[in-house]
């Protein structure tokens, strides 16, 4: 809940009630139930851009409601995540060790679709189709940047985990061979019966920028870092590598994921 969630619901509630209209009637014209409408009206979910603009022309606003929805376009990432893709966007050199999901540059789109579409609080269709949209572009970035070696490590949790349903899983594991062709593009799986200690503990991501820095990204259910110090770079750059180690290699890894393809 942000402060313009709720000045903008409250916009919404004021200029209904003035009207004499019920949040049902408003429901019906924006092909919303009464209970989303009132979410949305006290600030718990965010008004959309369809609430804002039938609520405008529905109660006579005058454009004053409308003009609302800019600012409750919905903020894709925290800036901390902001920080991480412009640094992701200029790296040379980016790997990406991911415990329970395919990591976000290799997904396929119905994967991320079916990713997002689970989150909890629910995210409305707006929010999903600006974060999917940023993801592709993301991915656009990787496949045009060459000269910048991508490793991505795998546990095989995230490998079986069949989110969107078998379908959808098989071809997400399609996709992870495709991309293993490119000469750029490494990826590895980590069995279950091979994951040291440290990789239980979440995923993390080490770049090197232009100027051949070394940062790391780490996150967890709730929180996400950047880290430029050298110690804690250090200490996660050891994390990663005793990942790797315990790793199949990239052949190794491609028969493995082709079977788990098979097996779907």
């Amino acid at each position: 809940m942000t402060e313009a969630w709720r000045y903008g619901g409250n916009q919404v509630k004021l200029w209904r009630t003035e009207a004499g209209k019920t949040r049902e009637e408003l429901g019906a014209e924006a092909n919303y139930d009464a209970e989303t409408v009132k979410s949305m009206e006290l600030g718990r979910r965010r008004p959309t851009m369809r609430l804002l603009q039938v609520a405008d022309q529905m109660f006579g606003a005058g454009g004053k409601l409308a003009a609302v929805a800019e600012y409750m376009k919905p903020e894709p990432f925290p800036k901390r995540s902001e920080e991480f893709m412009a640094a992701e966007a200029e790296c040379v050199a980016f790997n990406n060790y991911e415990p329970l999901l395919v990591p976000g540059l290799l997904q396929t789109e119905e994967y991320m679709r079916a990713l997002m579409g689970g989150a909890s609080p629910p995210l409305d269709d707006e929010t999903v189709e600006e974060r999917v949209a940023k993801r592709l572009r993301r991915q656009e970035v990787m496949a045009r940047r060459i000269k910048t070696v991508y490793g991505f490590i795998i546990a095989e949790a995230a490998l079986r985990a069949e989110v969107g349903g078998t379908e959808v899983m098989r071809r997400q594991l399609d996709h992870l061979l495709e991309l293993s062709d490119l000469r750029n593009v490494f990826v590895q799986a980590l069995p279950t019966g091979r994951a040291c200690g440290v990789a239980l503990l979440g995923p993390l991501v080490l770049l090197e920028t232009p100027e051949h820095q070394m940062w790391a990204w780490a996150e967890g259910q709730e929180t996400s870092a950047m880290y430029s110090h050298p110690d804690k770079v250090s200490t996660l750059t050891q994390t990663h590598g005793m990942i790797r180690m315990n790793a199949l290699s990239t052949a190794e890894s491609a028969e493995f994921i082709k079977k788990l393809a098979e097996e779907l």
